[in-house]
């Protein structure tokens, strides 16, 4: 089980957010609002914030020049991850992938379980890293996104959460999993 050490040090990361809505404005994107607050609550920068409708290649354009930029190290994407036709967020995220991270999606439908039933094999929650920053796209209702955020992302942003976290992926400066560093560690003893 994750845990977060006391005694380790948290190192902030620079955090877009991309709400896909054909319908919201900044003034009705209670998501938005909602992931924003809780990662600078966190301790992480929010570095710009986007709506743009549910159009695959709008969606693409944005997110693509945010992980060409060296100061986006994550983005949060809310909206379009249902099942109707316009819902296009995965087809617009996962070319972009370099990898996938399978567990994200198999994670949010498990949580997902215990307070829509069903329902949820309709989310189609993905994630992914491309050019060394880390994708989270969730559904877009301010519940859903509250439950990605407070029990699978923030966790796996903390540099602090052990046993690993995705925060060294895109931190030189945080030790990556702490079972592998140990298993570094044990070896490097014995030559």
């Amino acid at each position: 089980m994750s845990h977060v050490p006391v005694d380790a040090l948290f190192s902030p990361l620079n955090i877009s957010v991309l709400t896909i809505s054909d319908t919201r404005g900044f003034d009705e994107d209670g998501s938005g609002d909602l992931l924003a607050a809780r990662l600078s609550q966190s301790g992480h920068s929010l570095v710009e914030r986007r709506i743009v409708p549910d159009d695959i290649y709008q969606v693409r354009a944005v997110v693509s020049e945010w992980i060409a930029r060296a100061d986006v190290q994550a983005i949060l994407v809310n909206g379009g991850t249902g099942f109707t036709p316009r819902d296009t967020t995965p087809e617009a995220l996962t070319p972009l992938f370099d990898k996938a991270i399978e567990g994200y999606g198999e994670l949010f439908r498990h949580l997902s379980l215990q307070t829509i039933g069903t329902a949820t094999i309709q989310s189609r929650a993905v994630a992914g890293v491309a050019n060394q920053t880390l994708i989270f796209a969730m559904p877009g209702s301010p519940k859903a996104c509250a439950m990605a955020w407070d029990k699978i992302i923030s966790l796996q942003l903390d540099s602090r959460t052990r046993p690993c976290n995705f925060a060294a992926m895109v931190l030189p400066s945080v030790t990556p999993c702490s079972s592998r560093h140990a298993v570094a560690t044990n070896d490097a003893e014995r030559l």
